[in-house]
Formats: C-alpha cells, structure tokens, sequence
C-alpha cells in the first residue's frame, strides 16, 4: 500500500477500485476472489477494502454460464451474441462479513447440555453417546433425545442402560404428554 500511495494511485472515488495488477474473479458457485497477477496469488478478502463478497442474484436475462473444455466457467450473452470469461454479476456483488452475535454466549461448569441446546432442532438427526447411562453422558443422551435427535447410548451395562432410557422416556412424557414417537432412543453395549 506504501508503493501505491507513492506512485499516487491509491487516491480514487472507489473503495472498491482494484490496485493495477489485481483482477476480480468469481468460483462457479458465486464467490468472489481476487488474482493478484504481479504475485502470482489469490485472494478472498478485497485488496484495498479487506472485505469478502459474492455475486448477488441469477444471472440477467439473456445470459447462461456454461464451462469450456479445460473446465473453466465462461458465460453467454444470447441477445449479444458474445461471450465473456468475466461474470454480469460482478457489477452487483454484496458484501459477505458474516454478521457477529451482539451477545457472545458463555457456557461454563454449571452450563447444562439443555442450556446449550435449547432452541435447536435435531429430528432426523442420528447422535451417538458412550458411557450414556449416568453422568456427563446420560444428560447428553437426554438433551438429543429431547431435542428430537434419534439416540444411539452406547454402555456397558444393559440393566443401566435400560434405566436410564426410562428415565429419558419419563421426563418426555412429563414435559411433552403424547406417545414418544419423536423420542427414540436405542441401547448397544
């Protein structure tokens, strides 16, 4: 940046102007990066702004992305008749910075596996959990369960193991009422 701001070339109406020698690309699904052809490198961050973007949208109307033989996307304007290696959606790119919580979570000793779980979905999910019939392992196999993942308890001990899948059942059928058809658990040992 030095070098551009000596040669006076850092100096523009756009932040998103790019330094002489920098090129804007896009991968086949979208994303933007950015070749630095005076390095031989790329990049995903933009070189001046240290933002990450995508392209916004399909492509206008009239235009398909098709790959050549090499396997390298170019695109088709069919009203024009021309083709381009550049994408028609590189003049409408948003900016991708993953927005950050405004509240960071904390979890610590006292933090339940209910705590962390609330407000999740696992149905149609398959969860595995060793040593599941007490401690740190049952609460895990309970919090699944109740959050709708189907269980798998790994334990040693199939009496215990079988006692802490009715408890899991129990406390179902106490917060939820009706048959515990999304509660499933099964035992291996």
């Amino acid at each position: 940046m030095a070098a551009l701001r000596y040669a006076g070339l850092d100096d523009t109406d756009s932040e998103d102007e790019l330094p002489p020698g920098w090129e804007e690309r896009t991968t086949k699904d979208g994303w933007v990066y950015y070749a630095n052809h005076t390095e031989e490198k790329t990049q995903w961050e933009h070189p001046k702004t240290g933002k990450r973007k995508r392209v916004a949208g399909d492509l206008p109307y009239g235009w398909e992305q098709e790959t050549d033989e090499n396997g390298q996307v170019f695109f088709v304007d069919h009203i024009n008749k021309r083709t381009t290696y550049v994408d028609p959606r590189l003049a409408f790119t948003v900016d991708d910075n993953p927005t950050k919580p405004t509240t960071q979570q904390r979890y610590d000793g006292s933090t339940t596996a209910m705590e962390i779980l609330q407000g999740r979905d696992f149905t149609g999910k398959v969860v595995v959990v060793t040593g599941a019939n007490s401690g740190i392992g049952f609460e895990t196999a309970k919090s699944f369960a109740l959050h709708g993942a189907h269980v798998i308890l790994a334990c040693r001990n199939m009496a215990r193991a079988s006692e802490a899948v009715s408890r899991i059942l129990e406390e179902w059928n106490t917060k939820y009422h009706p048959p515990p058809e999304k509660c499933r658990i099964k035992i291996f040992n």
